[in-house]
């Protein structure tokens, strides 16, 4: 098949995207498909008179792609395109798609999780990998996906909408509950996420917090065991258990080595296994996701699952979770990105 891995954009999880992206495009040209990678932002400045021609350039126009230390200056990135267009999509990434038998979303945060790029497929239609717009905006907003799972009956944090400006900043960290997360609602990536320890933490969390945007999560902290656990079609795949080498899951330890450890299958009982697995079950469906997802919970003390939220496009970098949840039930990353493209595809033609 012709597949376009969309990956980059301008989202603060560019760089985690890129990498997703390559590794993706990479490994669906050894199942022997024509698969291309396309910056959604950047786009194709130059393109041949046959389009289609791009589906066999070499190594797919896959990047020398890494994670650095720091989230990428997307500034720099705004200024690096050629044409200086106030869209978010790049040049020719639309006609590629549509030559595409399939648009594989390798995308993270705005843009790729929140649904906007899938209701532009959607209007095109060009089938695409993972949930449909309606769903992934709904998971990528934190405020509209609790409201959700507290529907539900999903257990998950209590927790309250804040929208206040800089100068509220110093009252509302003497009001707050204590402890608690303070999140950006459309974050990734453990970006625009804080743990403060006192109250003048808390001030300049919620100060920093605005740089993400002007609403934000206040959410009781529950203390306990990390465990990430992956959908796969109508399947849970086993958990994950995560301990920072740190005080925090945070931007590095999650892409850095030695930043975190990570133990697939996590080191739980089966019933505590099979409690988190189908507690991710619960939670895509609730939230209607498609095809796969990850769920992000804590267990704590005393043996209770709380789910903090869900991924409608988890990573699929060589240190993301779903790539290791699937070889822990003998799946390869190239066996898994094939699955993702069959599902999918029965997705789409279901409607």
């Amino acid at each position: 098949m012709k597949i376009v891995v969309l990956a980059g954009g301008v989202s603060t999880e560019r760089a985690v995207s890129l990498v997703t992206g390559s590794g993706v495009c990479r490994a669906l040209r050894k199942n022997g498909h024509r698969a291309i990678l396309v910056d959604l932002f950047l786009g194709l400045e130059e393109v041949p008179a046959d389009l289609e021609s791009l589906f066999d350039a070499a190594d797919g126009l896959c990047p020398d792609a890494k994670i650095g230390v720091e989230a990428p200056d997307l500034e720099a990135v705004k200024r690096s395109r050629r044409d200086q267009s106030p869209s978010h999509i790049g040049p020719h990434v639309l006609d590629i798609c549509r030559k595409a038998d399939l648009v594989f979303l390798g995308l993270h945060g705005m843009d790729g999780e929140d649904g906007r790029i899938q209701a532009a497929l959607d209007l095109l239609g060009v089938p695409y990998t993972g949930a449909g717009h309606l769903a992934s905006a709904i998971a990528m907003d934190k405020a509209v996906s609790k409201q959700i799972l507290d529907a539900c009956g999903i257990p998950t944090p209590k927790w309250q909408l804040l929208s206040y400006g800089p100068s509220e900043a110093e009252e509302l960290a003497q009001t707050l509950p204590m402890p608690c997360v303070i999140k950006t609602i459309g974050g990734g990536s453990s970006l625009g996420v804080y743990l403060p320890e006192d109250r003048a933490e808390l001030k300049r969390a919620l100060e920093e917090v605005l740089h993400y945007g002007a609403k934000v999560l206040a959410e009781e902290r529950i203390y306990g065991r990390e465990l990430t656990v992956a959908v796969l079609g109508d399947r849970w795949l086993p958990a994950v258990e995560t301990t920072p080498a740190g005080k925090e899951f945070d931007y590095v330890a999650k892409y850095q080595a030695g930043g975190a450890t990570e133990i697939c299958p996590a080191p739980v009982p089966a019933e505590v296994m099979a409690a988190a697995g189908e507690l991710a079950l619960r939670t895509h469906r609730c939230l209607g996701l498609e095809v796969y997802s990850r769920t992000d919970m804590i267990l704590d003390k005393d043996g209770r699952l709380w789910v903090l939220e869900a991924n409608s496009l988890p990573g699929m970098t060589p240190t993301s979770f779903v790539p290791k949840e699937a070889a822990a039930v003998g799946m390869s990353y190239e066996q898994l990105c094939e699955e993702i493209v069959r599902l999918s595809l029965e997705v789409r033609r279901r409607g």
